[in-house]
């Protein structure tokens, strides 16, 4: 049961960041653009998750590595499935910005 929940999370093994940014990854913030506006990761992407699957167009190569994050981690989980479900291939859950950006640095 804890695997199946660490999966739904998308926890997983130890994923090098920064390494993923050095490669070209797309850091893709999924918070709201108010939430966004008071602080995010230099670079990133915003597309809040509910508008996520109407903006795929906004992220044209399936094949790119692709980092989600927002408050907490739980709408990166879910911006995660959305991704992998449209056929992202290399799509990493980073929890929230604030935790991603200390990993980055």
């Amino acid at each position: 049961m804890f695997e199946s929940i660490k999966k739904l999370l998308g926890i997983g093994p130890s994923v090098n960041y920064a390494a993923l940014v050095k490669q070209g990854a797309i850091i893709l913030d999924v918070r709201t653009k108010g939430e966004y506006s008071g602080g995010h990761i230099k670079g990133s992407i915003n597309i809040s998750v509910d508008k996520l699957s109407s903006n795929l167009k906004r992220l044209p190569d399936k094949q790119k590595p692709i980092i989600t994050c927002c408050a907490s981690g739980m709408r990166s989980s879910s911006a995660k499935s959305i991704l992998k479900s449209n056929g992202y291939a290399q799509v990493y859950n980073g929890g929230s910005w604030a935790g991603l950006r200390n990993k980055l640095s």
